[in-house]
Order: structure tokens, then sequence, then C-alpha cells
């Protein structure tokens, strides 16, 4: 994995806790409000959010349906969904520890499936995007969302070079899985290949915003994913790691607040 994260990686209760208090407003809740404003209540009497992690984006959902409209949130993490469900306890959702590649719902059953970050991650992606048409409803939508380029996702880009300078050796290959959908092309033949006929790919850029580079330097360093090899590894160097990361991104996104670019495809497809 880069620093992008993924909504549904192994972890304890802390490390959910730090997830949502740190990476979600860093990287989430832009997306929750952008994929929420495609969403036409109306069509929505059951809707189902996969990969929901720690109820970044599944807030944002449960305030654009109707009230009378039901949400299932699911994510294969229990921790992470325990997170979700304390944060959102007092919103009418209902929640399941589900596998994306096997959704236990009835064909033709739910109007709205939302996925923000989650598929980069699932092995058979065939099989997860046809079960999402098994259980749509004729006419049902589809959205989900999948991280651009890594050099298109700034603090991102910035975390993976400082940290390769610690590391003696490379990052696993794994640690590029939550970029590993960024062609719209491919996307777009993945959904054809299950049914969907109807297809809407866009490049859509936010904002990682964050009160200082030195808190973003902070949260990743003690948190992110891709600095976990030198957390385990090399402890001694943690403080340095965080001022070399610090420096790099005041430099470049501004000290105070720290604004840097960051990048997505959003892909809607209806049934």
């Amino acid at each position: 994995m880069s620093d992008i994260p993924n909504s549904s990686f192994n972890c304890s209760d802390d490390e959910a806790h730090h997830y949502d208090h740190f990476l979600g407003p860093l990287y989430f809740e832009p997306w929750g409000i952008e994929v929420a404003g495609r969403i036409d209540p109306a069509t929505v009497s059951v809707a189902l959010e996969i990969a929901a992690g720690t109820g970044r984006v599944t807030r944002h959902i449960r305030k654009k349906i109707m009230p009378s409209a039901k949400l299932i949130a699911s994510d294969i993490n229990a921790d992470m969904l325990a997170e979700a469900k304390k944060k959102l306890a007092h919103l009418d959702i209902g929640w399941q520890i589900i596998d994306a590649q096997d959704l236990p719902f009835d064909d033709n059953s739910i109007d709205l499936v939302v996925c923000c970050f989650g598929y980069m991650f699932v092995p058979d992606k065939h099989k997860a995007f046809s079960e999402v048409y098994r259980v749509l409803k004729p006419g049902g939508t589809f959205i989900f969302t999948t991280w651009d380029k890594l050099e298109y996702n700034k603090v991102s880009y910035v975390s993976r070079l400082v940290a390769e300078k610690y590391l003696k050796n490379p990052l696993p290959e794994s640690y590029n899985l939550a970029v590993s959908m960024s062609d719209k092309a491919i996307i777009r033949g993945q959904l054809e290949n299950v049914g969907f006929s109807k297809i809407l790919n866009e490049t859509i850029e936010q904002f990682s915003i964050c009160p200082t580079a030195k808190e973003t330097a902070a949260g990743l360093v003690e948190g992110g994913f891709v600095f976990k090899e030198i957390r385990q590894h090399y402890p001694e160097w943690m403080d340095e790691v965080k001022i070399e990361l610090e420096k790099k991104l005041s430099e470049k996104y501004g000290a105070e607040p720290m604004i840097a670019p960051m990048s997505a495809i959003i892909n809607q497809a209806w049934k």
C-alpha cells in the first residue's frame, strides 16, 4: 500500500481510531461529500455501502437519502466497523461484516451500492462486481471511487519518497495496491464484463487539508502505512523522519495550513 489508505486493512482498535481521527479528514471527508452529492434520494429505498471503514462516507450517505430509506453499512474488518458504529450510533444504520465478493442479499433487492476506495484491495474484482450487478434492482445505481495514480495524490507521493530514503529494501508490491485501479478504460471493461452498459468514469480533484504540515507529518509517520516498516524495524529514526516529512510538505504545500492536491476516479454505473 502507499500512504493512500485502505478502508479495510487489518487493524487494532487503536489503529482504527487513529485511522478515523487523522486519515479520515485528511483523505476521505471530501470524497464522502462528493459521492453523496451524486445520489438521487428519490430513487433509494435500500442502500448498501461496501468497505465503509470507520464511517466517514456512511454519515454523508445517511444524511442524503430519505429518512425512511434503509442503509446497510458493511466492511470486512470488524474493528473498523466497530469504530464506525460507535461514532454513528445516533443514526439509523444497519451494520454488517461482509465480504465484497459474497454479498448476502437477494437478487434485485438493492437500489444503491456505494464503495469508496475498497475495490483496489478485493482479490476477485470480477466476482465482486458481478455480486453488485446481481443484487441491484433494474435501474439501480452503483457508485464507487478508486485512487488516481500516486503522483497525483501529493501527500501520499511525498510520504512515499521520504519513507524510501530510510528503507534498505524496496517496499513490497502490495504497497502499490491502493493506486492499482487508476485506468478508467480497464474499470469500464470490468463493469461491462459483468453486465453494466451505462457507465460514467470521471477523474475528480480534491484537496488534502490539515491545520499544519507538522500535524500531517506526525499523523502519517505514527500511523500511516508506508511508514510501518520503519516503525517496526527502525523506531529510533521516527523523530528524524517526522522532521524530514514536515519539511518537504511545508515547502511544497504550506506549513499552516497544509493544502495538497489529491485525485480519484469516481465511477458510476446503472443496471
